[in-house]
């Protein structure tokens, strides 16, 4: 299947993620949170292309396996979504028409996101510093911790500045 242009595959992505979480709004919420500050930190680091492309794709899916993992185990790990998001987000690319070079990388992001050691590629950095953001807010995380994280793994100019201005800021 050709691969469909000018972003319309992000578009049906993202209705398709919308509509796979529905009945749970808060899940919408974050994913569309994530996909924002990835968008604002590429955008300081001049990510452009395909990269970006994989980039917003996957910010946009990178908890679709939660759903799964609840309706199998009745609970859901990190490690567990990385298990199970993978081959649901395989199947909604392939019926966007997405690349295979765009399927395996969204799906590798997808499979890696709770994986804090191992940086591979500015996608996967930006798309663990905006996911931090949004769930260091909704989990309300302690300054302690965040401080941590921020030492840890931030490395973006961008995310360090949105971490330090929305969190440790006096």
């Amino acid at each position: 299947m050709e691969e469909k242009m000018n972003g319309s595959i992000k578009r049906e992505i993202l209705v398709s993620m919308i509509d796979f979480e529905a009945g749970c709004p808060e899940r919408a919420q974050h994913f569309l949170k994530v996909y924002q500050f990835a968008q604002i930190i590429a955008d300081d680091e001049g990510m452009a292309g395909e990269e970006r492309e994989i980039l917003d794709i996957a910010a946009l899916m990178h908890d679709v396996g939660i759903r799964p993992c609840e309706k199998k185990y009745g609970h859901c790990t990190g490690k567990m979504q990385e298990e199970e998001g993978p081959p649901v987000a395989r199947a909604m690319l392939e019926a966007a028409g997405a690349s295979q070079s765009l399927i395996e990388r969204v799906c590798w992001l997808i499979a890696h996101h709770h994986t804090y050691d191992e940086f591979d590629g500015l996608d996967y950095r930006i798309l663990i510093e905006a996911d931090y953001l949004v769930n260091a807010y909704e989990n309300h995380a302690s300054r302690d911790a965040i401080q941590r994280m921020r030492e840890r793994i931030f490395r973006t100019r961008m995310g360090k500045r949105l971490l330090d201005t929305m969190f440790l800021s006096e």
